[in-house]
């Protein structure tokens, strides 16, 4: 049956081609969307991920109140022991402090009188550390404009857009005016080792990167850190693994009443990227929901016009007593392969575009230029397991349910107006 079902489409192509051509224009919409969403939503927790939160994220319950606001003066004191132990607890994570500080950055001119200021947000991070891993999740290899890494101490990465605004360049003195864990206002000079371009706004407007030894001396943090950064060793964030590191962790400390006790939180909380990523589901959702609709309708209208040019031949096979369930079976059979071929089309070609915008991405950094979102201004498509197989979702759900409501006129036929319709 399947394979004479087969043949009468192949060799009547006006049942098939444009049912197909209508699966195939949908499903590679489907995929193609599909791919670029879970791009964006991977892009947007990589960036937070690095940049930001980590995996997880370890601070003083104190400080986890005002995260946003960076108050070193409510830092984790005595971090080495901490790290050992949740190294010991969590062997399958990496464990790395950093601290987030701000103020002013002085330039002088040549006489050593301030020629310029500008607002800075600074991350210290372990640059100098064979084992350490910041300089690939910060990019900055990758994302060197001038000059070079830290490599001393007492040197700088500043953004380059910044750095072009303060009209210095790598080899210059800096000083930077901000405050010390406990209140008292410092002033450090280092010197610009390179420019570096983020590729996010909110770090290109002012940011600078240090080797996170050299704050802790300038603002008296000897021994600590605002944050304690985890991520998972694949660079791959897992809801269900965070989750259960987080609460196993916080556990630990739940009966303790210290406001500088430890608390962990988990990428989506700490990020605020909880509702995002719900929003984004819910998209994914409605966007095949309504592929299926307007597709559906579409196939719909063509399964009546093919139910009109096939008036005969269902009467014939009425007539010579067929039943009206076989040939209502057998329509669903023919969108059943119909929508499977489309689908299988549209997958393949909905793929290209998919994979060169996940190779190459699409530079949308116009777009975020007063963005304050962690989230990198070139934007790239993912293609996972799920890509392949989600259009055939669209594309048969749509082709069946089309078939199924213009078919419905078969069970209409009247066995005695049949012999009439012959006659005629």
């Amino acid at each position: 049956m399947l394979k004479f079902l087969f043949k009468g489409l192949v060799r009547d192509r006006s049942r098939s081609l444009f049912p197909i051509l209508t699966v195939f224009i949908g499903v590679a919409l489907t995929v193609f969307l599909y791919s670029y969403l879970n791009g964006f939503v991977s892009d947007m927790i990589k960036s937070s991920a690095h940049y930001n939160s980590g995996h997880v994220r370890i601070m003083t319950k104190a400080y986890s109140q005002e995260s946003n606001q960076s108050p070193n003066d409510l830092a984790i004191i005595g971090i080495d022991p901490l790290i050992q132990n949740v190294e010991k607890s969590y062997p399958d994570m990496i464990w790395t402090p950093r601290i987030k500080f701000g103020g002013l950055i002085d330039i002088p001119d040549r006489n050593g009188e301030t020629r310029i200021q500008g607002p800075v947000s600074g991350m210290a991070v372990d640059l100098f550390s064979k084992e350490s891993r910041e300089r690939k999740f910060l990019n900055l290899d990758e994302s060197l404009v001038k000059g070079r890494i830290p490599e001393k101490p007492n040197e700088i990465l500043i953004a380059d857009d910044f750095a072009r605004r303060l009209k210095v360049a790598p080899g210059d003195t800096a000083t930077l005016l901000s405050s010390t864990m406990y209140g008292s206002m410092v002033m450090t000079n280092f010197v610009i080792a390179g420019t570096i371009r983020f590729g996010i706004a909110a770090l290109d407007r002012g940011a600078i990167i240090t080797d996170i030894s050299d704050i802790q001396k300038s603002l008296d943090m000897n021994n600590a850190a605002g944050e304690i950064l985890g991520f998972f060793k694949d660079d791959n964030f897992d809801s269900k693994k965070a989750y259960r590191i987080r609460d196993s962790f916080n556990e630990k400390y739940k009966n303790s009443e210290d406001e500088f006790a430890p608390i962990m939180g988990a990428l989506p909380e700490e990020s605020g990227l909880s509702d995002y990523m719900g929003l984004i589901d819910i998209a994914s959702f409605v966007i095949i929901g309504i592929f299926i609709f307007a597709m559906a309708i579409v196939l719909w209208n063509a399964g009546l016009m093919g139910s009109l040019r096939r008036y005969g031949e269902m009467g014939v096979r009425l007539a010579v007593g067929e039943e009206k369930g076989h040939i209502y079976r057998t329509l669903i059979l023919e969108s059943i392969m119909i929508g499977i071929v489309g689908s299988f089309l549209g997958t393949l070609f909905g793929l290209i575009p998919s994979y060169l915008m996940e190779i190459y991405g699409l530079d949308l950094s116009f777009l975020f230029e007063k963005s304050s979102v962690m989230i990198t201004g070139v934007l790239h498509a993912d293609v996972t397991y799920e890509t392949y197989l989600i259009g055939f979702i669209p594309g048969i759900l749509a082709t069946v349910l089309g078939t199924s409501i213009a078919g419905i006129g078969i069970y209409k036929r009247e066995t005695a107006q049949l012999f009439k319709e012959l006659e005629a």
